[in-house]
């Protein structure tokens, strides 16, 4: 009896694996969404139109995008993390969604209820002052800070944000405590360090490089480990007083817990033939950002890493958001 129900369950796995092979070399069998939980014309935006159109071609049935932004890109994450995991639905995810998963109490599980599926692009980001501001690097930044707590201003483009949660960590690392002045948005944010209502940001060098080139901001340092290949004269914070300092911003697609690995690696695969050509590294370097690509588990791990990486900021330094 017991080999007859052994035999039973193999039967029954090889005819479940059969099918679902079977329904993997159907896919795509009608449109795929990719749910940006943000409004349309920022930088992910971009990024997931342009993946959907090179998709569109490379998997031969139409990829299309659907903006669904709202409380700071939870609401559109949410939606796509409980869609039925059949390949159909997609997310794009932004480095912020690992910050969110340290700051707030989410719906889902950010690494049990998702399936990563492949990272698109990564690329540091600028640490720029009003040009009158005395400190020209992170050394000299961190001397002020220390001489006089509390007294330099810096922007974010709002609580909670990565531009908010980067600097909480600099401070942490740096031993130093600055003042936050949060705005609704990057682009307040930018305009007042310019016109020296702040003293500095921590920016995507997409936003900041521009006002860099034209005299109106200044740059001080990279969040990367690396120099940054447009600006390479500008050292990273990690060479200039806090060593192994690391914070990138990138772009990933994730699906809902459960979709069939086939479907996972297609998609995978086809992102990665994307980044390979060299007309979409110069598309990509429009927003600022480099190709990533690589394999599902290793996103999964970049994810998993940064999350634990803002608890334990969160958990060190008690910020809180409203």
């Amino acid at each position: 009896m017991q080999a007859l129900r052994k035999s039973l369950a193999l039967a029954l796995s090889a005819s479940a694996f059969v099918a679902f092979c079977a329904y993997a070399q159907k896919y795509p069998a009608k449109p795929v969404q990719i749910i940006v939980p943000f409004a349309p014309g920022g930088g992910s935006d971009f990024i997931a139109r342009f993946t959907a159109q090179r998709l569109t071609d490379a998997l031969g049935s139409q990829v299309i995008v659907e903006n669904r932004p709202g409380a700071g890109g939870l609401l559109g994450i949410e939606q796509g993390v409980k869609a039925k995991p059949d390949g159909y639905t997609l997310t794009l995810i932004a480095s912020s969604y690992t910050v969110n998963a340290a700051l707030y109490p989410l719906k889902y599980d950010p690494m049990a209820d998702i399936t990563p599926v492949v990272q698109i692009s990564q690329g540091p980001m600028i640490v720029v002052a009003n040009p009158k501001f005395p400190g020209k690097t992170i050394q000299e930044l961190i001397n002020l800070a220390k001489q006089k707590p509390g007294t330099i201003n810096f922007a974010s483009a709002g609580q909670g944000s990565i531009t908010h949660m980067v600097v909480e960590f600099f401070q942490y690392r740096a031993g130093v405590k600055m003042n936050h002045v949060p705005y609704k948005g990057t682009g307040p944010a930018l305009t007042d360090t310019i016109s020296g209502q702040t003293d500095i940001f921590f920016s995507s060098t997409a936003t900041a490089l521009p006002h860099v080139k034209s005299g109106r901001l200044r740059a001080i340092a990279v969040t990367s480990t690396k120099r940054l290949p447009a600006e390479p004269e500008v050292p990273t914070i990690a060479e200039s007083g806090v060593p192994g300092f690391d914070v990138i911003l990138w772009h990933g697609l994730i699906a809902p817990k459960g979709v069939p690995a086939p479907i996972v690696e297609r998609i995978n695969a086809e992102v990665n033939k994307m980044l390979q050509i060299p007309e979409t590294a110069k598309q990509l370097e429009t927003d600022g950002v480099a190709p990533a690509g690589g394999d599902a588990q290793r996103f999964g791990e970049q994810i998993k890493k940064e999350i634990a990486l803002w608890k334990d900021v969160v958990a060190k330094t008690g910020v809180k958001v409203q």
